[in-house]
């Protein structure tokens, strides 16, 4: 007849609920998901500032740039008129076009 051992069970063995709670319930954690949540909107906002005012800029770029172009265009109308260095009449020499005047497209 053999005696069986009596397994000693420590603190160890010990069941505990504490690695169980679920996330949602605690209240801390919800509101520092909140917090994190609204830092990154704050640092979005900013984000999306600074590229609506880098557009700005550039479309106001564009504008000078088409500015200056029509007065260069003028300068050259004008001096041609009066007798300025002239050139074999081509396809960019339609007066009435608007594509005369617009210059050279590049597409990238």
């Amino acid at each position: 007849m053999a005696v069986q051992k009596k397994i000693l069970r420590g603190l160890r063995d010990l069941r505990t609920l504490s690695g169980r709670v679920d996330a949602g319930s605690i209240p801390y954690m919800g509101y520092m998901k909140i917090a994190s949540l609204e830092m990154e909107r704050a640092r979005r906002g900013k984000e999306k500032d600074s590229a609506l005012h880098r557009i700005q800029s550039i479309d106001a770029r564009f504008q000078d740039i088409e500015g200056e172009k029509n007065k260069l265009l003028l300068a050259l109308g004008e001096r041609r008129s009066m007798g300025g260095p002239r050139r074999m009449p081509g396809p960019a020499d339609n007066a009435g076009d608007p594509a005369s005047t617009e210059g050279m497209r590049i597409k990238y």
